[in-house]
């Protein structure tokens, strides 16, 4: 993989580039559409490629091990193909979904023995089985296998993890080092800085991630339930830190304005499974604000999603139909608000950087971030 910083704003840390991989280029800064199980819920990847402009999207490396598991991802040739998906792929490790499984779960030095949420089947999970699970999912990105403490979290419990995750780490590229990959194409480990709230800790975290030299970082233990300037805080903190010269990635984040934020901050990537997760609830982003569109309000609103009329897939519905969709528990519903909430997504990040190109990104992400808050 290879990163190309093109140009900062110059009155923000907010950055432009592109990353190179095996299976495309990706623009930065980009959000990655959350695809857990081998699939973005409710969309085609012909609509993520086509319609909505996806160059990257995620797959989750506790799920697709347990279903469909290493064996048919590796008969299958890896999850690009099993899919039918000929761009980029980032994997996480696991280790964040073992950390939500905290009744059926046990950590130990050598890893953690979890219980599946499926079939109650017992699984055990190392720094080195992550790295070897995502090699066979095939991932161009994959994550180094860590703990993700809970907020709020007492400091000698996170800076015990914090310091777990950091051994792990040194497993992991160990492992990955002395593995290739498995279908002809390079993948790339990125290491995840933890240490919850603390800035200490936080600091020193980022100092040995950055210490491991590999080709991006990742900023992991956000998004947790903590305050938002909180995270902003944090995050500023943490990419003074981390090399300039490489990508950074805040994972797990977050609203439009979350991550207007994180781009001012100096963060390249995002993920999140707000877009998708929350339009299947009936609500939608846009450019001048959130909207429940299982409000009355709707009913009878026949005007474009869009106030301005954008229309982000090839066919444009109103309001009063989507809402129409979503009471009647219609599957075309999801479809629809998944692709618009996406689309909406993906349009934010391109228009920072067209902005980040153009020296105007502080000015127009400022109203920006007051637009998107709203609640219509």
């Amino acid at each position: 993989m290879k990163f190309t910083l093109q140009q900062t704003d110059t009155a923000s840390k907010a950055r432009a580039g592109y990353l190179e991989t095996d299976h495309g280029k990706i623009e930065t800064p980009i959000f990655m559409p959350v695809g857990t199980a081998g699939t973005v819920k409710s969309v085609h990847q012909r609509e993520l490629a086509n319609d909505v402009g996806a160059q990257i999207i995620l797959g989750n490396t506790y799920h697709l091990y347990l279903r469909p598991g290493t064996t048919i991802l590796e008969k299958s040739g890896g999850l690009h193909k099993f899919i039918g998906w000929d761009k980029p792929i980032l994997t996480d490790s696991g280790g964040y979904q073992v950390f939500s499984l905290s009744d059926i779960r046990k950590i130990k030095e050598e890893g953690v023995h979890f219980t599946s949420h499926i079939d109650g089947s017992k699984h055990f999970l190392s720094p080195e089985i992550a790295i070897d699970t995502q090699r066979s999912i095939g991932g161009d990105i994959i994550m180094a296998f860590d703990e993700c403490t809970p907020y709020p979290c007492e400091y000698d419990l996170a800076k015990k993890s914090m310091e777990l995750t950091h051994r792990w780490l040194k497993r992991c590229c160990t492992h990955f080092d002395n593995h290739p990959p498995l279908y002809g194409h390079s993948q790339t480990l990125f290491p995840i800085v933890q240490g919850s709230t603390y800035k200490d800790l936080r600091k020193q975290s980022a100092e040995f991630i950055a210490s491991m030299d590999r080709e991006g970082n990742a900023i992991g233990g956000l998004s947790v339930g903590e305050p938002a300037e909180m995270m902003y805080e944090i995050t500023d903190q943490m990419t003074d830190i981390l090399p300039k010269n490489k990508p950074r990635y805040l994972m797990g984040v977050g609203t439009p304005a979350n991550i207007l934020e994180g781009i001012a901050l100096g963060v390249d990537m995002f993920d999140c499974v707000m877009p998708t997760r929350n339009a299947r609830n009936g609500m939608l982003f846009t450019k001048d604000g959130i909207i429940n569109i299982r409000n009355e309000k709707w009913k009878a609103d026949f005007s474009p999603i869009e106030a301005d009329g954008t229309c982000y897939v090839d066919t444009a519905y109103n309001k009063a139909y989507l809402r129409h969709l979503l009471i009647s528990k219609e599957i075309l519903a999801a479809q629809i608000a998944t692709l618009h909430n996406l689309g909406f997504y993906l349009w934010l990040v391109k228009e920072a950087r067209k902005h980040i190109l153009a020296g105007t990104f502080s000015l127009w992400k400022s109203e920006m971030v007051k637009r998107v808050s709203n609640r219509l």
